[in-house]
């Protein structure tokens, strides 16, 4: 069976999730580092205070994994702001089963949506921490004066005849495209501007659109063929910032950076929570935490390869981490 692309891979991510752990393929940044999570329970907190307290408000999270995050960035905002605790309603937006049970036994007072639209109405700040990279993508390829898109048979990538492509490229080169990506942009982008709030992104991609194919694979924790045993690993690409940038800005809302994850995160404190957390631990134990927070923001690690993106309505305050 030949099929394009962007179905196969939703249809082996959906397989993937729903049966195996992948968190033995791949390790994200809350299970890095606790002050991860509560930074961005901080910077909800200080969101909320900027858009007028709301109440009740809207705190989501996309992709929420173990649950790990959203554990930490409630424990951070019921010591800082319990206002702010008192006031939101936790809703989580996952579609694996197993994944839900897992941050069940977390977040017990979650409200769970298999879609950002099942979301209710209301004043929204939403965090999705390598969320837009698992969506499906689109490749097109530029073939003489026309285009080519990527299908899938039988474990091979194969070519077949494209309408045109918006992007431009040189002869040979890969396009991808995302069109979920684009969807939650869009989505965001009329929600906030009509019910206020904030929508903050971290994940990995460059931050201007540019040619060339960044589909990849972890199986058992290794890099692996993609297309090989569809399920068994964990899909990924890079996320083109510009391109929902646009969207979102299409759609009405304002964009903040993107701007390298090293800074945004130091900007927000994560090495003061971190110096914090050390205090008083076994020498061993207060240098593991360094280590961590140093792996989630020096350049030459996760600082740079990860980007930070929030959208927020026109005329709101400029979000904490995004100040020129």
């Amino acid at each position: 069976m030949t099929e394009r692309l962007d179905r196969f891979m939703a249809r082996a991510g959906a397989a993937y999730y729903a049966g195996r752990d992948p968190y033995a393929d791949f390790t994200t940044a809350p299970e890095i580092a606790q002050a991860f999570g509560e930074v961005l329970g901080a910077w909800a907190a200080v969101v909320w205070q900027g858009i007028g307290r709301p109440d009740p408000v809207l705190l989501a999270e996309a992709g929420p994994g173990r649950g790990t995050l959203m554990a930490d960035a409630l424990r951070a905002v019921r010591r800082v702001a319990p206002d702010f605790a008192a006031s939101l309603r936790l809703h989580l937006i996952e579609t694996s089963p197993r994944l839900r049970a897992l941050q069940a036994a977390r977040l017990p007072d979650a409200a769970w949506h298999d879609d950002l639209g099942d979301l209710p109405d209301g004043p929204l700040i939403l965090l999705a921490n390598e969320f837009l990279d698992a969506l499906p993508i689109r490749q097109f390829v530029r073939r003489g004066a026309g285009w080519t898109e990527r299908h899938v048979d039988a474990g091979r990538l194969v070519e077949r005849p494209a309408g045109p492509c918006s992007r431009v490229a040189p002869e040979g080169e890969v396009v991808e495209i995302c069109e979920a990506a684009l969807a939650v942009a869009r989505t965001l982008g009329a929600r906030l501007a009509g019910d206020g709030g904030a929508a903050l992104f971290l994940d990995y991609g460059p931050t201007e659109s540019a040619p060339g194919e960044s589909l990849q694979a972890l199986r058992d924790g290794r890099p692996a063929d993609p297309l090989a045993e569809p399920g068994r690993a964990d899909l990924t690409a890079h996320v083109d910032f510009a391109a929902f940038a646009a969207a979102a800005r299409h759609a009405g809302a304002t964009v903040h950076g993107p701007l390298p994850q090293g800074l945004f995160l130091a900007r927000l404190g994560l090495f003061r929570r971190t110096d914090r957390l050390a205090s008083g631990k076994h020498p061993a134990q207060a240098l593991a935490l360094i280590e961590a927070a140093r792996r989630l923001a020096e350049p030459d690690r996760m600082g740079r390869l990860f980007n930070a993106l929030a959208l927020t309505p026109p005329g709101a305050p400029v979000p904490p981490g995004f100040e020129p």
